[in-house]
């Protein structure tokens, strides 16, 4: 077994299981992942957690359109990702509103699901829902492991051949996204995983 940062890597032939140790409670530390700029909770707006850019699409006479943020023109919801270590969850959109919890885990995968100046309601995997600054979350996509194994194959195939094994509770780099499947990383393992058991990615969200 090879200890590596806060991931457990265990080889099986040529197959490598990548499980996240947790330090106790409901949340952990992740690896670091790219950072996408510093901002401050009191920096001036330059939304940076809009780094993935959106297609704005035609005004023509579409059925349905999907719901845009008021701040930033961008889809809701949409999927983003912590970028700090740390991150204060608020009952409302400002620093005088109490704390409800605090994020310590980097690269925590949230949906944005409305926006208000500098603030951004988010949900977690569970359901949770609280407001964080946009400083704080980034537009680098991750996801989340919520099945108890996800095995990444090394092309969109169930056939082919198996690089690791992914645990419930990893966090995985999203590279890009097929209708069913995604390429993904972690701790150095690249791969091909099915989206289902995955929290992050839409169903049929494709990214380039």
């Amino acid at each position: 077994m090879v200890m590596i940062g806060s991931f457990r890597v265990v080889i099986f032939g040529c197959v490598a299981m990548i499980a996240i140790l947790f330090s106790g409670g409901g949340f952990g530390v992740s690896p670091a992942v790219a950072q996408e700029g510093t901002g401050s909770a009191v920096s001036q707006p330059h939304d940076a957690d809009e780094n993935v850019g959106a297609d704005e699409g035609d005004e023509g006479d579409e059925p349905e359109r999907p719901a845009r943020g008021s701040v930033t023109n961008l889809p809701l919801p949409r999927f983003v990702s912590l970028k700090a270590n740390e991150a204060n969850v608020r009952r409302g959109p400002s620093l005088s509103h109490r704390i409800d919890w605090v994020f310590t885990r980097r690269g925590t995968p949230l949906e944005v699901i409305a926006e208000y100046g500098h603030w951004r309601r988010v949900r977690d995997n569970d359901g949770a829902v609280g407001w964080l600054h946009y400083s704080l979350i980034s537009g680098v996509r991750m996801a989340l492991v919520e099945a108890e194994t996800v095995d990444l194959h090394a092309r969109p195939d169930p056939t082919s051949p198996l690089n690791a094994h992914a645990e419930k509770g990893v966090i995985l780099r999203l590279l890009s996204c097929k209708v069913d499947w995604c390429r993904v990383s972690a701790d150095g393992y690249k791969g091909w995983v099915t989206k289902v058991g995955l929290w992050g990615i839409g169903a049929d969200e494709v990214l380039e």
